[in-house]
């Protein structure tokens, strides 16, 4: 009975985390796991959903309440992202997460991966272009031999730009050139991240 009942409550609060993703705009999975967990007074770690139990009931709920929202707003992210990466196009810009998987919410982040020989080229650019913008760092799962995290992947920081647009916050993180050959990992399972370019993203916008 007690595994039973611990069963349904990473259920529910898989399903809670799910539509807050879905709804509010969050983009982060242990933040959204830990919200939802505070709101049912589940303090144990352990009876925390996985990312990927997260992702299975985020695609749930956007098939069952956002069907009619969803697609569009999808499609107005990837419109927004494929702007900005043609704006961006010197720097070999690159979609990844959620909007390119398609499990986006309303309103989610936009995560594009940047590759340029210098980190201040990114920024004069968007100097010079009058983008606003903030800075922040960012820490990737990648394979190399930098930190290690508990799985045993390594972890790389790298610089992000937010820029606040129409669609959203999209977020620049920025790479070295020849690290377009490092892959980084899904928060969900750990596989290696897709990454979109603008052509693949043409492509995507284009599908039925």
């Amino acid at each position: 009975m007690a595994k039973e009942n611990s069963q349904q409550l990473r259920q529910l609060i898989a399903q809670q985390a799910a539509r807050m993703m879905a709804e509010d705009g969050i983009s982060d999975f242990a933040y959204a796991k830990k919200k939802a967990g505070r709101q049912f007074d589940a303090i144990d770690f352990g009876a925390l959903p996985s990312n990927a139990e997260i992702e299975q009931e985020l695609k749930l709920y956007n098939m069952l309440f956002l069907s009619d929202e969803h697609p569009e707003n999808l499609a107005n992210l990837r419109k927004s992202a494929l702007f900005t990466m043609q704006l961006l196009e010197r720097f070999n810009p690159h979609l990844t997460g959620a909007v390119l998987d398609g499990t986006a919410g309303l309103g989610a982040e936009t995560h594009i991966h940047l590759f340029a020989d210098s980190l201040k080229d990114v920024e004069m650019f968007l100097l010079n272009q009058d983008i606003p913008f903030e800075t922040n760092e960012k820490f990737y799962r990648v394979m190399n031999d930098g930190k290690r995290d508990n799985n045993g992947y390594g972890r790389k920081k790298v610089p992000v730009f937010s820029l606040e647009m129409a669609s959203g916050i999209i977020k620049l993180s920025v790479f070295e050139v020849d690290e377009i050959r490092v892959s980084t990992k899904r928060a969900v399972d750990g596989s290696n991240a897709e990454r979109a370019d603008i052509s693949a993203l043409k492509s995507l916008l284009q599908a039925p």
